[in-house]
């Protein structure tokens, strides 16, 4: 009976893990089971990376190996596989009693979905929220009527769309202090803020009206200032906060999107807003279509991996969203951020406001920074304009989330 209960209980973590983020998610070493990524394989053993430290996975002639298909990312719907389909980058869950000192795990059954398949299933999610996504900032929100009115901004302006629900719907937050999609929590409709961000999988219906069944929420900020200092063996750099004129930390983690703003965009844009505040009507065009927006998804591909520097700044729009927009710009790394330069970092509302970890950093963004002064001075509508908790927008910023 007791056997049972467990194989029950471990079926349903195993559901949950492979289900969340299709394996990305890390369960760590727990006492008859444990997950990761693979470091390295032999005929004897497998190394496992986990967040709780690398463990040895003992294999032996009676170790059962499993496949969870990227179709069906579930325990239960595993085939039967063997040990020449592991390599390295694949993810395992195994169970079996781990040692006490944690350090090893003589494997009864290894559950593994590989990094082929998790690249597959990663590009047909990303995909399907292209086609089928919408993202923005959370207006109101009316619970008697299930409804969730949201702003939705693209270069050349700005939508209101209400979201509704379907009958089946799954709701996910992030986690304070957190940029990963694996550590969102499951949420309802009353955790739902005005202000928050939000993003929604489902279809569009006529009138600006959506129809849910994904919903992804979470309370980000957008935060800009002038560079104090770089430290690239750190991956940090601190900024004098241009609204609280205090200094704050920006860790650059390996899932922070580090990209630079092309000058001669930046310019036309934030030209293109300052119109928009003081009354004015921009120019039409630009190619750019709204919609076509990405799930948050961490593993998103740093800046710190591109070893591009600065390349050429020119470039226009060729139409897509603005995460498209944005994966085009030129990757930087933390090396190449300067002393005096200003930037701009989207990040998880934190319990530290002095310290806080980049899920996306864009430099070239000065004018863009430099627009609710301008408007003020023209007696225009200046930070109405504004992005979240500040007086500035800076496209591919102020939705917070990454993209893949």
């Amino acid at each position: 009976m007791r056997k049972l209960l467990f194989l029950s209980v471990l079926l349903i973590i195993g559901a949950g893990i492979f289900t969340s983020v299709f394996g990305q998610a890390d369960v760590g070493i727990q006492a008859k089971f444990a997950g990761g990524e693979v470091v390295s394989v032999s005929d004897s053993k497998i190394v496992l990376k986990t967040k709780d430290g690398e463990i040895e996975v003992v294999l032996s002639e009676s170790t059962a190996y499993k496949r969870v298909p990227p179709e069906n990312p579930t325990l239960k719907a595993a085939v039967d596989s063997n040990f020449s389909e592991i390599g390295t980058g694949d993810k395992l869950l195994v169970t079996g009693t781990v040692g006490e000192d944690k350090k090893s795990v003589p494997a009864k059954t290894i559950y593994l979905i590989t990094k082929s398949d998790i690249a597959q299933r990663q590009a047909k999610e990303s995909q399907e929220w292209k086609t089928r996504g919408i993202a923005g900032k959370v207006v109101s929100v009316d619970p008697l009527n299930k409804e969730i009115t949201i702003s939705t901004r693209s270069i050349v302006g700005e939508t209101k769309t209400v979201i509704s629900p379907k009958e089946e719907v799954h709701y996910k937050r992030y986690a304070q202090d957190s940029i990963k999609f694996s550590e969102a929590t499951e949420s309802t409709l009353g955790a739902i803020n005005p202000g928050d961000m939000i993003r929604a999988l489902g279809d569009r219906g006529e009138s600006n009206t959506f129809k849910a069944e994904l919903i992804v929420t979470g309370a980000f900020q957008t935060t800009a200032g002038t560079i104090l200092s770089v430290d690239p063996e750190k991956n940090e750099v601190t900024v004098n906060d241009i609204q609280t004129k205090k200094p704050v930390t920006v860790v650059i983690s390996q899932t922070s999107i580090v990209k630079e703003f092309p000058a001669e965009m930046a310019q036309r844009l934030a030209m293109m807003q300052m119109m928009r505040a003081s009354g004015a009507q921009p120019p039409q065009g630009g190619g750019q279509r709204q919609g076509g927006d990405r799930p948050p998804q961490e593993n998103a591909g740093s800046g710190q991996q591109s070893g591009q520097g600065r390349p050429g700044m020119g470039g226009g729009m060729r139409g897509g969203s603005i995460d498209d927009m944005l994966e085009r710009f030129p990757n930087i790394t933390v090396a190449d951020l300067k002393v005096g330069e200003m930037i701009a970092v989207s990040s998880s509302k934190t319990a530290n406001p002095e310290r806080i970890t980049a899920i996306k950093l864009l430099s070239g963004v000065e004018p863009f920074l430099k627009v609710p002064q301008m408007t003020a001075g023209r007696g225009g509508r200046g930070g109405q304009s504004g992005g979240q908790d500040s007086g500035f927008n800076i496209p591919g910023l102020d939705d917070g989330f990454g993209v893949p």
